[in-house]
């Protein structure tokens, strides 16, 4: 058998007409998806401190998504898929007479490679440094399981598991390392395509908020696969002698070779070894889905509410009660959550970002009800807290709160709230343990007693 008469073609000297046509259109709506044309983009990354790099400054930008219509709407990739067909239309009436597009397929690969590598890496990276999903906050494990939102609850049942949540970054990671370079491309997106696959139909099964951004990444994968397809299929299926494509242009200037190797390193120092360096610091020193700003001295912990009184009239337990407080929680951070039977619009805002303002730091209350969570200063010298609700459908819920520490399990809190009543409230400290705190004291092995 004479294998180069039996086996596919290196490249294609001449298309047909519908590969072109189809290149065309293709060519435009790639080259939108994956370079940013948003001037809002641009103004983020004009605004980084570049000398004081900190990891979302990497994470954010990777994670720019086409948003010229709507924020976070697979309404935006329809919109450029009828832009890409229009502008197809046009380029081919203009390029009639080109016989191949041999050289701008190998570009524009390339740009969608880089993209999505970018896109991999930067979530692998807060995978694989357990940031993405943290441990439940101690609000979080005294909330009733009926009050979390199906996105929390996966959430929060990933985070328990933070060497499985390692593996998944791993995972990402190395799909991300392996497109960089185009013999390894194939074999990345036979990784990328079910991994990201599975995360976009977990999105979608658990309301979560990446399920345009886990699409777009899958549409950029079936791009790059598409390339081996039909050598995969003449291979595997029809079992025939298939030689690799190897079309790729040779760069014969030395400053186009040290260019294009200097452009590579750069990629892989910045967004993989120093981004992975700064996310590295800030699991241990700064993760971002938690506010930074410490809490009040020695008071996290849960509380039981032993009295409770509004305009000096005590107002008993009750279950039912929307005014009375159940218990209260101390993080170890600024946030103090009440638990009561007053309603909770869910705050369901859960689209990833990486914010450094402790403001912006939502995640311990999205897709939570039962509690409500408040932000607060201390003025040690006056000892008063003021309490801001955290939920943005709440703004104008405020607390300034006198507070006394007879003990170290007694807070009694005192002063007025948003509607000027006059609040008296007498909390004492729960001894109550859990399991992951326990288990990560004695070891897997040992024999936690709660």
């Amino acid at each position: 058998m004479n294998v180069k008469e039996e086996a596919v073609e290196n490249f294609q000297s001449q298309w047909s007409n519908a590969e072109k046509v189809a290149f065309r259109i293709s060519f435009i709506y790639f080259f939108l998806l994956a370079v940013p044309l948003d001037w809002k983009y641009y103004k983020t990354v004009f605004s980084i401190n570049w000398l004081d790099l900190h990891y979302g400054d990497f994470f954010n930008p990777a994670h720019y998504l086409p948003g010229f219509f709507a924020e976070n709407s697979f309404l935006n990739l329809a919109i450029l898929l009828v832009i890409a067909i229009i502008g197809g239309l046009i380029w081919g009436l203009i390029g009639k007479e080109k016989k191949e597009y041999n050289a701008l397929y190998y570009w524009i690969r390339v740009i969608v490679r880089y993209r999505l590598a970018l896109g991999l890496i930067a979530y692998g990276l807060i995978k694989f440094f357990p940031l993405q999903s943290p441990l439940p906050s101690i609000s979080n494990l005294n909330t009733q399981y009926g009050d979390f939102s199906d996105w929390k609850i996966f959430a929060l049942t990933l985070g328990v598991v933070p060497g499985y949540q390692s593996f998944l970054g791993l995972v990402e990671i190395l799909g991300g390392l392996l497109l960089l370079n185009r013999r390894t491309t194939s074999i990345a997106t036979l990784i990328i395509i079910p991994f990201t696959g599975n995360v976009f139909m977990s999105n979608l099964a658990y309301g979560g908020g990446e399920a345009v951004y886990s699409f777009y990444l899958i549409l950029l994968a079936l791009f790059l696969f598409a390339f081996d397809a039909p050598r995969f299929y003449s291979l595997l299926t029809l079992e025939k002698p298939t030689i690799p494509n190897r079309f790729h242009p040779t760069f014969q200037l030395k400053w186009q070779q040290y260019g294009r190797l200097g452009l590579k390193v750069f990629f892989i120092f910045f967004f993989v070894i120093l981004f992975g360096f700064k996310t590295r610091n800030g699991y241990h020193n700064d993760p971002y889905q938690y506010p930074k700003a410490p809490g009040l001295t020695n008071a996290a912990g849960i509380y039981n509410v032993a009295e409770f009184k509004i305009n000096n009239q005590a107002v008993p337990y009750s279950p039912v009660d929307p005014v009375r407080w159940k218990d209260v929680v101390f993080e170890n951070w600024a946030t103090l959550s009440i638990r009561s039977n007053k309603p909770v619009i869910i705050d369901s805002t859960n689209v990833e970002e990486i914010n450094e303002n402790d403001k912006d730091r939502v995640y311990e209350f999205l897709g939570s009800a039962g509690r409500h969570y408040y932000s607060y200063k201390i003025d040690p010298a006056a000892q008063v807290l003021n309490l801001e609700n955290r939920n943005k459908n709440y703004p104008a819920d405020k607390f300034q709160l006198h507070y006394n520490r007879p003990d170290s399990a007694t807070i009694i809190l005192f002063g007025i709230n948003s509607d000027r009543d006059s609040v008296f409230v007498r909390l004492e400290k729960i001894n109550k343990k859990y399991l992951q705190t326990e288990i990560r004291k004695l070891g897997r092995r040992g024999s936690p007693k709660l």
